[in-house]
């Protein structure tokens, strides 16, 4: 084979499908099925591609949208936001939600760190799509979804344009589709950028490693933000043709989630301990038939052993762990049901997060990237396509992130002989609460902008609600006596609520290293030592 003949291969090697594709094919195959419910209303597979078409082509022919424009998305859970998403993977264009629960300054940081041409924006946030217009001078327009003064209304534009189509977007393995937003150490928020071609590795993956055998016949319940894994979760769903079940409320309500499970005959749910401990905790588990669940699936945050045997005694031999970063759309581990025991003995591997996904390799290093041997701890890294393509527009992250092909998770941990992988700490002081990731340096930020406080570090504690909470400890200004829950106040507001901390401790003088920074590790054992936190 000649050298031009290889460059060639090469070159139609990179061509894709575009992701709308999934949506695309079910809705061929089962135009009449039921796709998609919220409350009181579902759609059939057909319905939904009618009304992505609609809205792809207004975005494209009405507002100007085309390849590589990036698209935020500020919205609670609802079929629009769902739909938004194939609207932009068919035109080529990339989907950037926000966690809705962040703050208007802290979404329209989002919007100037994307670069976004357009926003989506759910009715009830005006204040986020004003601070996103003001943040970001080139947002060329904002649609409200539901009726509000900033925007055209979704639904309406989508009647507007009700049967037209605009050719679906040709993609490349490495073409963007979805911003999913992360962070750093320094708790800035980073875009991590997925691709068509990365994104469709992903689904595959999910399908095998985490529900297979995934049909028609199956339903899914919706229990966590559509921004984040559940979005992931839900597109492999789509490519299976099974229902999405959304809660038809924002309030998470354990009775109405069970009473859906038994309704659709639910068999798999993307979740997060937190939201696992409440589901099987709650006595409407009890009232409610769930023998359809098949696989539960948890991830985001360790599980305390007593809350994951309580789990497997209340539901059965339906769990699933994985382990995974946004960076790997949650592609390193993963632990299915035969590995689920409520014995603890030498064959129950206690504290895994389970071993490597189909398709990925898991090393786990030294400082300077060479392979430690089973049982020593040291960085968890991986290798795969699900790795992703590198954060938008911050090469010194990618340096920080990458070590001779290797994504470094910034999670410590080992692995034994038969390589299953246990988590063990974080290089990092990020914590995580309530499923959510939360990074100390961007709260002690905040904190330090308050008059009253010289200086602020913040800890992540256990909690036995949400895994781990923040503990701040903090050295007031000379002449000045601030109380914590004042302090706390005045912080509701600055940032996301599952952001601040849950204890405020003062100090006349915060513990330094020989470098005169301030060091969490002496701050931890000064707790300790004072009796203030446990051992």
């Amino acid at each position: 084979m000649s050298s031009k003949d290889a460059a060639g291969m090469t070159a139609m090697s990179k061509r894709v499908m575009n992701l709308s594709g999934f949506l695309a094919q079910t809705a061929r195959r089962l135009p009449e099925e039921t796709g998609f419910v919220w409350g009181e209303k579902s759609w059939s597979w057909s319905a939904l591609q009618r009304r992505v078409d609609a809205m792809a082509a207004a975005l494209h022919s009405e507002f100007g949208v085309v390849k590589g424009d990036r698209i935020l998305i500020q919205s609670q859970n609802c079929n629009q936001m769902f739909e938004s998403m194939f609207a932009c993977f068919q035109l080529g264009a990339v989907w950037v939600p926000a966690n809705f629960r962040q703050t208007p300054d802290e979404v329209a940081y989002l919007a100037k760190a994307s670069g976004a041409k357009g926003m989506i924006c759910g009715h009830l946030f005006p204040d986020h799509a004003a601070a996103s217009r003001d943040m970001n001078p080139g947002l060329a327009f904002v649609i409200a979804i539901g009726k509000a003064d900033f925007g055209d209304d979704y639904d309406d534009i989508v009647a507007r344009f009700d049967g037209a189509k605009v050719a679906t977007a040709s993609v490349d393995h490495d073409d963007p589709c979805w911003f999913f937003f992360t962070s750093g150490t320094t708790g800035r928020p980073k875009a991590a950028v997925l691709t068509h071609g990365q994104m469709a590795f992903v689904i595959t993956n999910h399908l095998c490693d985490l529900m297979p055998g995934t049909t028609e016949k199956d339903a899914s319940l919706v229990v966590a933000p559509l921004s984040h894994g559940a979005g992931i979760h839900q597109l492999t769903q789509v490519a299976r043709g099974s229902k999405t079940i959304l809660l038809p409320t924002e309030k998470f309500d354990v009775a109405e989630a069970w009473r859906l499970v038994e309704t659709w005959r639910v068999t798999n749910m993307f979740t997060v301990p937190t939201i696992l401990k409440m589901l099987t905790e709650h006595p409407s588990v009890h009232e409610r038939d769930h023998s359809s669940l098949r696989y539960v699936i948890y991830a985001g945050a360790p599980m305390y052993r007593s809350d994951q045997i309580h789990a497997l005694k209340t539901l059965g031999p339906v769990l699933v762990q994985y382990f995974g970063l946004g960076e790997v759309t949650g592609n390193i581990t993963v632990l299915p049901p035969a590995y689920h025991t409520t014995q603890d003995g030498p064959d129950a591997r206690i504290g895994t997060c389970g071993f490597a996904r189909t398709g990925m390799q898991i090393a786990i290093q030294d400082d300077t990237g060479q392979e430690v041997k089973p049982g020593e701890t040291g960085e968890i890294c991986v290798i795969g396509p699900a790795v992703f393509a590198g954060y938008y527009d911050n090469p010194d992250a990618n340096a920080k992130a990458f070590r001779d092909g290797w994504f470094r998770t910034g999670d410590l941990g080992h692995m034994d002989e038969a390589g299953f992988v246990y988590i063990t700490g974080r290089a990092s002081d990020m914590y995580i609460s309530g499923g959510s990731n939360v990074y100390p340096r961007e709260i002690e930020e905040k904190i330090l902008t308050h008059p009253d406080i010289s200086e602020a570090a913040v800890l992540g504690i256990p909690d036995p609600v949400w895994g781990e909470v923040g503990l701040a400890v903090c050295v007031a200004r000379s002449g000045s006596a601030p109380d914590g829950e004042a302090v706390m106040a005045w912080l509701n507001g600055k940032m996301a609520r599952y952001k601040l901390p849950k204890r405020f401790i003062f100090w006349p003088d915060m513990p330094k290293s020989a470098y005169g920074k301030i060091a969490k590790k002496l701050i931890r054992e000064e707790l300790i030592r004072r009796g203030e936190l446990d051992s």
